[in-house]
């Protein structure tokens, strides 16, 4: 067994993830030609206004969820050789992990140390200081990692452009990957129900299962950023 992780490296691992996420789920968003979309309930048009933090957080769950979740059971079509490779962990708390990002913004949380506690304590039960993630010996290494985990996002031509499966898939790979620096933290993370990841460890069919698995602890995922959200309100 290797050394235990410390907050430390969980925070230098996840600033630069807080930090590539907000293009990255800024291209997910529906493009910023909303012409005629303004009775549709679509990120950027009045009636996504009216909604609440609840209904929004759906929203992120149904629509980029099943664009995340699919990626992310793509390794399930090997059945339990893929689930023996990281790979799939890494990718599912990729997904996870912008998920947080994305319901932290719509409940006005943009501070990064903010997302980073929000992060550890959904992902991994770690509760981090404040102060830790605050980040305030960040470097020109931070900057670096995140925009190369940003990708093609970074490029001003593609912020308005609908998110391919295959830049989606890229780009999941490239955030998770950077998670792998914490391995041991990413069995933490939320799953599916027993019986879907049972599904996933058989060959072929286990891409569904896993689909399903990812799709259901996304949803689990969402229940307990509620919790640390409305603990850090009051």
């Amino acid at each position: 067994m290797g050394e235990a992780i410390s907050d430390r490296q969980v925070v230098r691992v996840l600033r630069p993830f807080v930090r590539a996420a907000n293009p990255v789920l800024r291209a997910m968003r529906t493009p910023g030609r909303l012409e005629g979309l303004a009775g549709r309930k679509l990120p950027g048009t009045p009636a996504w206004e009216e909604l609440d933090g609840e209904a929004r957080t759906d929203w992120w769950i149904n629509r980029v969820g099943r664009l995340t979740s699919l990626v992310t059971a793509v390794p399930g079509i090997g059945g339990a050789l893929a689930d023996r490779l990281p790979v799939q962990e890494a990718l599912g708390a990729s997904a996870q992990g912008l998920l947080l990002c994305a319901i932290a913004g719509e409940h006005g949380v943009d501070d990064i140390g903010e997302r980073v506690r929000l992060i550890a304590w959904v992902l991994f039960q770690r509760e981090i200081a404040p102060e830790l993630a605050a980040g305030k010996d960040a470097d020109a290494a931070e900057d670096a990692q995140t925009e190369h985990l940003t990708g093609e996002f970074t490029e001003p031509d593609k912020q308005d452009r609908r998110i391919t499966l295959r830049a989606c898939a890229g780009t999941l790979w490239r955030m998770g990957r950077s998670l792998l620096a914490i391995t041991d933290e990413l069995e933490k993370r939320p799953r599916g129900r027993f019986f879907q990841r049972a599904v996933g460890m058989l060959p072929v069919v286990g891409m569904a299962g896993d689909y399903l698995a990812e799709r259901s602890a996304l949803k689990r995922v969402a229940r307990r950023s509620e919790q640390w959200l409305s603990a850090a309100r009051t």
